[in-house]
């Protein structure tokens, strides 16, 4: 029963448990890293495939005769041809709500450091100007509490809902922007994107990345915020225009930004909010999913679906 897990590297595992993997598939085989040349070699023979961001297309699944399961280490499945799996009777199962607890702590992590300035404060206690302070302490960049403030969400699915629930224990008032409806509570309503985006003092955004959602927040969307705004993108870098938003922080137009996601992952060629100076943006490389915990609940959610599958029952299909 070969199996091989083609980029393993993806899921940062030398702090991971793989025994429930080895469990039920005692023969797999790990690559760190597989490239396009490299694919139909290592799936050949290949009962089971594991993979997290490898592009499995008609043309190298075709060398793949022996083929049954496909395992993916996230959510989207985009890079598996749907089409052929299905038309081949071969199994593909995704893992789905696994890293919503990470998620939830980075985006509250990163606007706590927004909203109490810890980036400059912490400049202001090293470069000398706290020894020059009146007082005990050194006030000279404003603080706000979360309670005091209103959380916008785009996009209302799992990570969304889980964002909103925290945004409430804190105290703040939420808004609610979503395409699919039937994820609402019966208290709660969606309402249009330029409403959400004049009220909010945050806004957060959780929506996948279609025709309709690029570049949903560009320079006219960032001209309806608040110039007090903060806006948070732990979804799809695609999802704003980079230099809309450069522009809005430098001139002032919102407030304060956090990026997990660039349009261009790893940025080899380079992104304009890389080259942001100020302390009022926090880029961070992809990593708001990535807490250990999270990255052993894909392992453990993977062996489920594999579990599931050899004893003949469904779990997280997608074909």
């Amino acid at each position: 029963m070969k199996a091989v897990f083609l980029d393993y590297n993806t899921i940062g595992p030398k702090e991971l448990n793989l025994a429930p993997l080895f469990k039920c598939l005692p023969e797999l085989e790990l690559f760190d890293a597989t490239s396009s040349d490299e694919v139909q070699e290592r799936i050949q023979d290949a009962e089971y495939i594991l993979t997290n961001k490898i592009e499995l297309n008609e043309t190298n699944l075709n060398a793949a005769k022996q083929l049954k399961f496909i395992g993916l280490t996230a959510t989207g499945s985009d890079n598996i041809d749907l089409t052929y799996t299905k038309k081949n009777n071969i199994r593909v199962c995704n893992i789905r709500s696994y890293c919503s607890q990470s998620v939830v702590e980075h985006v509250f992590g990163v606007l706590l450091s927004l909203s109490h300035n810890i980036g400059h404060y912490q400049e202001s206690a090293t470069n000398g100007n706290w020894q020059k302070a009146d007082d005990f302490c050194l006030l000279n960049h404003p603080i706000k509490e979360l309670s005091s403030m209103t959380m916008g969400i785009v996009g209302y699915g799992e990570l969304g809902r889980n964002v909103a629930k925290m945004a409430k224990n804190f105290g703040m008032d939420v808004l609610i922007n979503t395409r699919t409806t039937t994820n609402l509570n019966d208290h709660e309503q969606s309402i249009s994107l330029p409403s959400l985006l004049e009220k909010a003092d945050v806004i957060s955004l959780h929506c996948p990345l279609t025709d309709i959602t690029n570049n949903i927040i560009g320079e006219n969307e960032l001209k309806m915020m608040k110039s007090s705004a903060i806006l948070i993108n732990t979804a799809r870098g695609a999802l704003i225009d980079s230099q809309a938003l450069f522009n809005a922080l430098n001139e002032g137009i919102i407030a304060a930004a956090a990026i997990d996601v660039l349009s261009e992952e790893p940025p080899i060629n380079g992104n304009v909010l890389l080259e942001y100076k100020g302390k009022n943006l926090i880029v961070t490389p992809h990593i708001a999913w990535a807490t250990i915990e999270a990255r052993q609940n894909a392992i453990n959610q993977l062996a489920d679906t594999i579990e599931a599958f050899q004893a003949e029952k469904k779990l997280n299909v997608l074909t």
